[in-house]
């Protein structure tokens, strides 16, 4: 029986390092449709649900969701309501917090912004936090092209791990204390983009340094407690993905470095950048000790897919010169036009080849523009225009096959946004089933 998330959640981690055959995967999108169809499967599954919002969606500005820590914890909280879903079974994590976004600006003033952050977040009941102090700021000396040292890194985490715990006694004192993520997978900037690049695991010997210097420093600064609170470490385990590529997970590349957290008591990996993978490399991971999967842009592209194609088959019912069309692709590409900033540094090359990357990236910019009103608009359009006609059984066949037979069996309503839903549970299911949380 599920006593809360935040324990549930512990004991999984207990359990991946007993037999490394129970994981949790971490949702990573802010997408209201994408949520409340985890929700739904989590709700089906009887497990918790683990939702993360990183520095750059939610910061005590607001973030580009427009959202501050505790306007994304009534968000969540909200959707969990509609879907019957109980709030003791949501575990929220904040996801690299720290200078991430002040990189810009001297150490110490970016140092100050972060720990008004990482206030925000615990006082809005955040309980999984993600100490990530790994990026240079504008005063750090040293080369840009390697990491920052271990030492500044972990200084720099101890200072926002004792800011977390004095917030947590002041604010929050009946809530358990928070549990800390450490570590940084330095990933690609904005995926891996090249043909040539390989993706290469973390040396087992720097996620040790990482540990043991993160470890030694919290006591030096007191944080003794705390330190046993540390429940993973975020590394590369050699998985990503591109424009139209993905790095599949190789288990013997990665082998010493999943053999290497064994030497620590409590401590299991967090994988980032694992949509994409197959469902046999994702179960190959929870075995490996990477016992927390992020995903993201996985669930928006499937969000993407589905609505594509429900509008085709919306242009095949009313016909591709009817007034009353939906227009969705095309507004959702006038809005990234108008407003490049989510997606001009990541897709490269030719007008047509950024044409393309913005409809069909894996990298999935298009996410970032869900919320704009005249795209929202269209999806309301087509969604109206599909309920008045109602899909023909043919054309669901033609255009979502799986969501078509679920129709058929009866397990399935013919609503555009049910089959929306079932779409993105395609891979909210994989990683339930892989995390071995499905019944």
């Amino acid at each position: 029986m599920v006593r809360n998330a935040r324990d549930t959640f512990l004991e999984i981690i207990a359990n991946n390092r007993k037999i490394g055959a129970e994981g949790i995967f971490s949702v990573c999108s802010s997408n209201e449709d994408v949520l409340e169809a985890c929700f739904l499967q989590a709700k089906e599954d009887e497990s918790i649900l683990l939702i993360e919002s990183t520095s750059n969606q939610v910061d005590q500005y607001g973030g580009y969701t427009g959202m501050k820590p505790a306007d994304f914890a009534g968000f969540v909280y909200d959707i969990a309501t509609k879907t019957g879903f109980p709030g003791e079974m949501i575990l929220l994590g904040g996801d690299h917090l720290g200078p991430n976004k002040w990189q810009g600006l001297p150490s110490a003033e970016a140092m100050i912004k972060s720990e008004v952050l990482i206030k925000e977040y615990i006082k809005a009941g955040f309980q999984k936090i993600h100490l990530d102090t790994s990026m240079f700021c504008a005063d750090d000396p040293g080369d840009r092209g390697k990491p920052l040292s271990n030492e500044i890194v972990a200084s720099r985490a101890a200072i926002l791990c004792r800011v977390a715990e004095d917030t947590w006694k002041k604010y929050c004192p009946n809530p358990a204390p928070p549990l800390y993520v450490i570590g940084s997978e330095v990933p690609v900037p904005g995926g891996a983009q090249k043909e040539e690049d390989v993706i290469h695991p973390t040396k087992p010997e720097d996620a040790a340094r990482t540990i043991d210097i993160t470890r030694q420093t919290f006591f030096d600064e007191g944080l003794a407690d705390a330190w046993e609170r540390v429940v993973a470490v975020v590394v590369q385990p050699g998985v990503e993905f591109g424009d139209d590529r993905v790095f599949q997970y190789n288990r013997d590349l990665a082998r010493s470095l999943s053999q290497k957290i064994h030497r620590y008591d409590k401590l299991v990996y967090e994988a980032h950048s694992t949509d994409y993978q197959s469902e046999d490399n994702l179960k190959k991971l929870v075995e490996d000790s990477f016992c927390i999967l992020k995903v993201g842009p996985w669930l928006t592209f499937a969000y993407r897919e589905a609505l594509y194609a429900l509008e085709a088959i919306e242009a095949e019912m009313m016909g591709e010169k009817s007034q009353d069309l939906s227009n969705l692709k095309k507004t959702l590409d006038k809005a990234m036009r108008d407003k490049p900033e989510h997606w001009r540094k990541y897709y490269t090359g030719t007008e047509h080849q950024k044409f393309f990357k913005r409809k069909y990236s894996l990298s999935d910019r298009s996410r970032y523009y869900w919320p704009d009103e005249s795209v929202s608009q269209a999806k309301d359009r087509l969604f109206k225009n599909l309920r008045k006609n109602q899909i023909p059984l043919s054309l669901l066949s033609q255009f979502m096959p799986y969501q078509f037979h679920k129709v058929l069996d009866g397990k399935l309503a013919n609503d555009p946004k049910e089959i929306v839903f079932d779409y993105i549970r395609i891979i909210a299911g994989i990683y339930s089933r892989v995390c071995g949380l499905s019944r």
